[in-house]
């Protein structure tokens, strides 16, 4: 049997670090690289193809459900798990929306990871069991029948919507997305009104709030 080719997306070190011991104790998996943001991950999962990607939610620059989303249309062949601290439904469904191919709770059992790498290596879909029962309860709840504002904003508002609450300037974020400082202007305009918030600290809590950013920066 082949072995399993894995990539390690969090901005934690220490966490990579402790994947990755745990990942090669197993056999039939091996780490191929880490990336410690959304933006590094994408260029590391072109340069080495992995079979399977775990994605911190919580990135600097670009978050794991924006990145997951990239992933999906760059590299449709990579299954992506989301990592995360919380059961959180609506971050589970963005997350399966944009493609993943599981959601994986960070307290998860060395066996369960093991399972959900396995699982979504052989095109299978796999949601820690916590998760699952918080989903069906959503669902149940509220028939998902409606996408909220975040949704409906471009793949580029997200982007900068993340980039204006990390504290980035015009200018900064500009020349991370390769644009003029007039569409990112504009971008930002159009993000707000679509949102209905029309200050900085309001699109901050905002950006908390959705999970585009984490509260402790």
């Amino acid at each position: 049997m082949s072995l399993i080719r894995v990539l390690l997306a969090d901005d934690h070190m220490l966490v990579r670090a402790g994947f990755r011991a745990l990942l090669e104790s197993l056999p039939g998996i091996q780490v191929v690289a880490e990336a410690g943001d959304g933006r590094e991950a994408l260029a590391l999962i072109a340069e080495h193809q992995p079979h399977v990607v775990l994605m911190d939610i919580a990135m600097p620059g670009l978050n794991g459900l924006e990145a997951v989303g990239r992933v999906s249309e760059e590299s449709p062949h990579v299954r992506v798990i989301i990592l995360s601290m919380h059961a959180n439904e609506e971050y589970v469904l963005r997350a399966l929306r944009a493609g993943a191919a599981g959601y994986l709770l960070k307290d998860a059992l060395p066996d369960e990871l093991e399972m959900a790498i396995q699982a979504a290596a052989a095109g299978e879909s796999y949601l820690s069991p916590a998760v699952s029962r918080h989903v069906a309860e959503y669902v149940r709840r509220t028939g998902e029948a409606e996408g909220c504002a975040f949704e409906r904003l471009t793949p580029r508002q997200r982007e900068v919507l993340q980039l204006v609450a990390e504290g980035h300037t015009t200018q900064s974020i500009a020349h991370v997305l390769g644009l003029s400082t007039k569409t990112v202007e504009t971008h930002r305009a159009n993000l707000m009104k679509a949102l209905d918030i029309h200050d900085i600290a309001g699109l901050v809590r905002y950006a908390i709030q959705q999970g585009v950013i984490s509260p402790d920066g």
